[in-house]
């Protein structure tokens, strides 16, 4: 079986604070931003909604690509998501599977 890595970006509103991160399990990682459990940035920060993400099947490539978005500037990060999710809707609901949409 393939393993898949996701690189990711959460913010705390549209256009508020931003974190990358990079998982094994995007659904795990970012129930665990919504739910706070984890200390650091992203819950001193309440980055909590899924605003961009993709998938890699090489872990090496989705670090090399984590760290690249993290060095880049904000306006540059704001248009990676835009060109995505214009909106900057919380993609939470789209990775989690029609079964649990509101």
């Amino acid at each position: 079986m393939q393993r898949s890595y996701s690189v990711y970006i959460v913010a705390s509103r549209k256009h508020g604070t931003l974190y990358t991160g990079v998982t094994n399990d995007l659904v795990r990682r970012i129930s665990e931003h919504r739910e706070g459990l984890v200390a650091g940035f992203s819950k001193t920060y309440r980055c909590t909604h899924l605003v961009w993400f993709e998938t890699h099947e090489d872990i090496d490539v989705a670090i090399a690509r984590e760290k690249r978005i993290k060095k880049w500037l904000r306006p540059w990060k704001d248009a990676l998501i835009e060109q995505a999710n214009p909106e900057w809707r919380d993609l939470w609901w789209d990775i989690i599977g029609p079964q649990w949409q509101r």
